[in-house]
């Protein structure tokens, strides 16, 4: 449900008592972690808000994982969660912004620093940007080149302390530590060089393409 469908269900609450309350039922669906919305996702215990703009996604096991990396690169490759973990690990402690106001302090964070994989393909001179997709089959983010070459952005294989979890949007995840948390891309799939930076879906929507924290983004309803 979007900004557009819940200010118009606002606009239904003059009609009364017994609708205000459905109205009220249906903001609280729309903007509800989704672990809320029929038991699909469980609650955390750590603090984190678990969303999905798809609803239930397919789990992907670690052995049957792979993330690809195509378009402006020296030679597209797959990799296998055995792959990222030859690679140099990074570890971090951040912590996790969302843009609709709450933060999870001190996360830990482990996994391959995404420069670190953008060299293990050859990026090509005429690459300007990166663009990420889930599995889900429907997000998508991006990040300029030189964001993306930032040593606190990890293709994360890890988060406190332990694998990351299909709820926290494993076996492998994206996370970008100085933006807010929708632009850090759950169950990550592809990794796609471009010339140009290609709107994420939460930015067609309206909201910042540089999601720095601390940037008012206008919005107060994107879930990460």
């Amino acid at each position: 449900m979007g900004r557009r469908v819940v200010l118009g269900m606002l606009g239904l609450g003059v009609a009364g008592v017994a609708v205000g309350a459905s109205l009220q039922k249906g903001v609280n669906r729309a903007l509800a972690p989704i672990g809320q919305i029929g038991g699909v996702l469980p609650a955390a215990g750590n603090g984190f808000r678990f969303y999905s703009v798809v609803g239930s996604v397919r789990p992907r096991p670690p052995a049957q994982y792979r993330v690809t990396v195509t378009g402006l690169v020296r030679g597209e490759r797959s990799f296998s969660m055995a792959d990222l973990a030859a690679l140099p690990q990074t570890r971090l402690t951040r912590d996790f912004q969302c843009v609709t106001g709450w933060r999870v302090p001190e996360v830990m964070w482990a996994g391959v620093a995404l420069p670190d994989l953008l060299d293990a393909v050859g990026v090509s001179p005429r690459a300007r940007a990166v663009r990420f997709t889930s599995f889900d089959g429907v997000y998508t983010e991006s990040l300029t080149l030189d964001q993306a070459r930032r040593r606190d952005v990890l293709v994360a294989t890890e988060m406190l302390g332990a694998p990351v979890t299909h709820d926290h949007g494993g076996p492998v995840r994206l996370f970008v530590g100085p933006m807010y948390g929708y632009k850090s891309l759950k169950w990550l799939g592809g990794i796609e060089l471009t010339d140009r930076v290609v709107t994420g879906y939460w930015e067609r929507r309206g909201y910042d393409v540089d999601a720095w924290v601390g940037r008012s983004n206008g919005r107060d309803d994107a879930p990460t």
